[in-house]
């Protein structure tokens, strides 16, 4: 399996303890696995010699070797990385293009669309619902548009607070450039290490301080997108009246409906002081109260998350500790007085709520460990663990009740495969009048394990939707989620989507079986 369909940073790989590969064995029967197949099955490319000329004129880096088509053939779900396991790259694009600007953009869309190339555009590649994965049905090939060379900030404007980032800036060199300057955009999702300023635009990204600094797409006022119809410049102002906001066709759009080639945000001056604590509630329906009374009633800290019971002590154990009931992780951020000032009132209301300060330690061991979820999955995978998250959000009042039903329609459907899992949840995003919640699932590997995840995501998906709940908060809809996004937005909200479509890709080569019913 390529290098590139491992997550970050080789030197901060996992690597399993024996006891931890025993626990896993006797507690949910995981064997090791199949070794990985050593070299993934390209199929050859499919595009022909007029057709690569045209992108070759349009573009000054076209690539069509192996190493390249491999590195773009998938996402980062857990089923894209067990079909990339089994060796079958079968989504691999017959080409990687790598514009250098939005004018290279919109000339390889043109050429797209003359000659019916299906686009795939790709940042950082850390999509996990299908994202990456155009259908080829009907057209003469797929290309994957890479803007890693969109890499610039263009513009910082220190008055009005706002930064304007190419869309294939990493999320960690635009916290460098803005950091230079004394500023910070304050977006730190899981998959920060790699994940790119466009992809978080296109995919309506909430990083871990979203209760401080709002989800990514309450950040943007500014965007330029690229389309085979042509080229569009939205954001004169941070608000409007001016019709209908254009903005929110493209947030969220998953390069279904255009390439995004420049994003404007506001960005925040860089914090002096931060501070992570730790609070024990009894369990996790105390643990949810005490979460909506700070959403509704303040304090209201930049991070606030809290964990099940199951969560909670898995997450000890990995620490070589113990607890019981359920831990909430506030982080706060701001001048010291600031930070001091919310912290006091913090303790004063979580005590009337029933909560335990456990100081410092538990926020700093979530802080080591926020972006290490992805490495210790590659390590359970080459166990032979079954890993994979689930997410959605709810109104408060509906919360209860869908995390119930998710948990034990995932707990069911991997039971009756012979295959119990672990089913962890987490609160993540809050909001006044609801709240995220944030599925982990642990399970042996059946023979096809393919086919074992998506009966459990489908027996998921059918719970949220049967709780009212959203199909998802942050993931993005891709191909995994269509059947239920169907449905949440009704045939009058999927008309709309398709004429919006014919307008800005007549030809229908952008992203095609991705985010559209």
């Amino acid at each position: 399996m390529s290098a590139a369909h491992r997550w970050g940073d080789p030197s901060r790989a996992v690597t399993l303890p024996d006891g931890v590969r025993t626990l896993l064995a006797s507690a949910l029967g995981v064997r090791e696995p199949h070794p990985p197949a050593s070299v993934a099955a390209l199929p050859p490319p499919g595009l022909s010699d007029r057709a690569l000329r045209a992108l070759e004129a349009a573009c000054s880096q076209v690539r069509t070797d192996d190493q390249a088509r491999l590195a773009h053939a998938a996402g980062m779900s857990t089923v894209d990385l067990l079909r990339l396991r089994a060796g079958d790259a079968a989504d691999a694009p017959d080409a990687v293009i790598a514009p250098a600007d939005h004018d290279e953009v919109t000339d390889v869309l043109a050429a797209c669309a003359a000659h019916r190339i299906a686009v795939v555009t790709f940042g950082g590649g850390t999509s996990v619902v299908g994202g990456l994965r155009a259908s080829r049905d009907g057209y003469a090939g797929v290309v994957a548009v890479d803007l890693a060379r969109l890499g610039r900030l263009r513009h910082l404007d220190p008055v009005s607070r706002t930064a304007t980032f190419e869309a294939g800036v990493r999320a960690p060199r635009a916290e460098e450039l803005l950091a230079e300057q004394g500023f910070t955009l304050g977006h730190f999702p899981q998959s920060f290490e790699r994940a790119t300023i466009g992809g978080f635009a296109a995919t309506r990204s909430s990083g871990q301080a979203s209760s401080g600094y709002g989800r990514f797409d309450q950040m943007v006022v500014g965007l330029r997108v690229a389309t085979p119809s042509g080229t569009l410049h939205l954001g004169r102002a941070p608000h409007t009246a001016a019709g209908p906001d254009l903005r929110q066709l493209f947030l969220g759009s998953e390069g279904a409906l255009g390439v995004i080639t420049e994003v404007t945000v506001q960005i925040r001056p860089t914090p002096p002081a931060r501070r992570y604590l730790g609070w024990r509630l009894a369990d996790f329906a105390a643990a949810t109260e005490a979460a909506r009374a700070l959403a509704q009633d303040g304090p209201l800290p930049a991070v606030l998350r809290c964990s099940d019971e199951l969560e909670t002590t898995v997450n000890a154990v990995s620490e070589g500790a113990s607890a019981d009931g359920c831990l909430m992780i506030t982080g706060i951020e701001g001048t010291e007085d600031e930070v001091a000032g919310v912290a006091s009132a913090l303790t004063e209301r979580l005590a009337g709520l029933g909560g335990q300060p456990l100081g410092e330690e538990p926020g700093q061991a979530w802080l080591r460990g926020r972006f290490a979820a992805p490495y210790l999955r590659d390590a359970l995978l080459d166990a032979g663990a079954l890993v994979e998250t689930v997410e959605t959000a709810a109104f408060w009042s509906a919360l209860p009740a869908t995390y119930a039903a998710v948990r034990d329609a995932l707990a069911t459907s991997l039971a009756g495969q012979g295959t119990p899992p672990l089913v962890l949840c987490h609160i993540s995003h809050v909001y006044s009048s609801g709240a995220s919640l944030y599925f982990t699932v642990v399970a042996a590997q059946a023979d096809d394990p393919v086919a074992q995840w998506q009966a459990a995501k489908a027996a998921a998906g059918d719970a949220i939707a049967a709780s009212g709940a959203t199909i998802t908060h942050h993931h993005g809809v891709g191909r995994d989620h269509i059947p239920w996004y169907r449905d949440e937005i009704g045939h009058e909200g999927v008309a709309v989507l398709r004429a919006v479509k014919r307008a800005l890709d007549p030809e229908g080569v952008l992203n095609p079986g991705v985010l559209l019913p």
